[in-house]
């Protein structure tokens, strides 16, 4: 299996690519704090999805735990984004979209996880 044919480590680099292209929009000020901690969350959130891509099934639970607690901490990081006004709105629903989106698929990959 290539780990970077697995739908939710597209879709999470795909917002990556997505929330950089952004960043030259953000103030300076907010760029190397909040922007800078979102930024590192979502690598983060990256790394923990290959990681989980490559455990055994007995594994892979806690990295996908740590992975959906990046998930929620990001939610949290980019609300925060838009309600101090270092992201607009039309750019916040858009990755909050995306994000929803890795979201279910994580729930789901955990809940395929527990099942077995």
């Amino acid at each position: 299996m290539d780990d970077f044919d697995i739908p939710i480590f597209k879709k999470s680099y795909e917002l990556y690519k997505t929330f950089y292209g952004y960043r030259l929009m953000v103030s300076k000020q907010d760029r190397y704090t909040l922007w800078q901690r979102c930024e590192n969350t979502i690598l983060d959130l990256l790394e923990n999805i290959l990681l989980a891509s490559q455990l055994s099934k007995e594994a892979k639970l806690p990295a996908l735990e740590k992975s959906s607690l990046k998930l929620n901490l990001l939610r949290i990081l980019l609300r925060l984004s838009k309600e101090t006004k270092a992201i607009d709105n039309k750019k916040y629903l858009y990755l909050e979209e995306i994000i929803d989106e890795i979201g279910r698929m994580l729930g789901g990959w955990i809940k395929s996880t527990k099942d077995r």
